[in-house]
């Protein structure tokens, strides 16, 4: 299957997940509030299935099909299946699922950064390290962002998205000492060995190709 076909494909994915929404909101499954924010989210999605096209219409960066095809799949497994879905309501750890895959997608975007920066140099010529620990610190840099991000949300939005407060509805009591910092050094660990994950096989699959992060590599338009 050609990479249109896939984006065309995940496309009418992300319309019949709108489209229940859509009946969601309509018969009230969920509350109209909750729900108007789903629907945005999915349409948000939809829209983000594109960016790629995006980037290199408007940056004139060329992704490499890897990474295009990663954040696809990050893509539904985040937005379409977790919100729209509501998998991550219903499916315990399905929130830590996420943060394990997504610093792998970052780790593999490091890579292309890394063969972006390199130019015109040959990968063989390059060592493996360079590529592994440029990946494995971007993607610890952007998990180290995102925690700051949430705390950002909670703290101008009451969003607990750091599961500091003890209740459904966000409304308290808060978590003290070591129980308030759970959420969020789980997430951190769980974006470390995503990390790690993806560079280990990284590591196995150079030794056996010495031009694998070619296939990361992204490239300017001219």
């Amino acid at each position: 299957m050609t990479q249109k076909k896939i984006q065309q494909a995940f496309t009418i994915f992300g319309i019949l997940v709108f489209l229940f929404n859509l009946y969601e909101l309509i018969t009230a499954r969920l509350p109209r509030g909750e729900m108007a924010v789903v629907i945005l989210e999915c349409l948000a999605g939809i829209a983000l299935i594109y960016l790629p096209q995006l980037i290199r219409k408007f940056l004139k960066v060329q992704l490499p099909v890897t990474i295009i095809y990663f954040y696809w799949f990050f893509l539904g497994l985040s937005v379409f299946l977790g919100t729209c879905l509501h998998l991550i309501r219903f499916i315990p750890g399905w929130d830590k699922l996420l943060h394990g895959v997504s610093p792998m997608l970052l780790t593999a975007l490091g890579y292309g950064i890394c063969g972006l920066l390199l130019k015109d140099k040959s990968i063989s010529d390059v060592s493996p390290w360079l590529f592994l620990i440029f990946g494995f610190a971007f993607a610890g840099v952007c998990g180290v962002f995102w925690e700051f991000w949430e705390f950002l949300c909670d703290t101008v939005a009451n969003m607990n998205l750091q599961r500091y407060l003890d209740s459904p509805d966000n409304s308290g009591p808060a978590l003290i000492g070591r129980a308030a910092l759970m959420d969020t050094m789980g997430d951190m660990f769980t974006n470390t060995a995503g990390a790690l994950i993806m560079g280990t096989y990284a590591f196995f699959k150079k030794r056996k190709d010495p031009l694998y992060f070619e296939a990361y590599r992204i490239r300017l338009i001219k």
